[in-house]
């Protein structure tokens, strides 16, 4: 397996991720169960972590392409992936820190699950927009149907 297979194969990880680890953590807050809740921020602190190895198979996988991508195309795709990254951050702090406040049997902050649904939603929407930036680099296809 080379880079660009390695970055293809995890970068699903946080996309998916983040809409399930979201759902989940609705639906715990929505049946007000603790245990949800907390199982959906030890998730969101995971999947902050995977986001890691991500940015550098990225770095990898830009070197292994070689020529014949498209600079621009390249480029709008690390800007996202910088910007997605950095939301999946805050999203995954939030839930530490709501994690941390609630250790020892204390109950978690109100604002916890509140600002870590909310972060992880944004972080979502800018790792799909994210992955279809990455697509575009080598699926012409794609392109053309963004604009139409």
């Amino acid at each position: 397996m080379d880079w660009v297979q390695l970055h293809l194969a995890l970068n699903h990880v946080p996309v998916i991720g983040s809409l399930f680890v979201g759902l989940l953590l609705l639906h715990g807050m929505l049946k007000k169960s603790d245990e949800v809740i907390r199982l959906s921020l030890w998730w969101l602190v995971v999947l902050m972590l995977v986001s890691i190895p991500i940015k550098f198979t990225g770095d990898f996988a830009n070197d292994a392409m070689g020529e014949g991508i498209e600079a621009e195309l390249v480029t709008a795709h690390e800007k996202a992936a910088d910007q997605a990254t950095t939301a999946i951050f805050l999203a995954g702090i939030a839930a530490g820190v709501a994690l941390f406040k609630g250790r020892g049997g204390k109950p978690i902050p109100h604002w916890g699950p509140i600002a870590s649904l909310i972060l992880i939603l944004i972080s979502f929407a800018m790792m799909a927009r994210t992955a279809n930036l990455g697509g575009q680099i080598k699926h012409p296809e794609i392109r053309a149907n963004q604009s139409a």
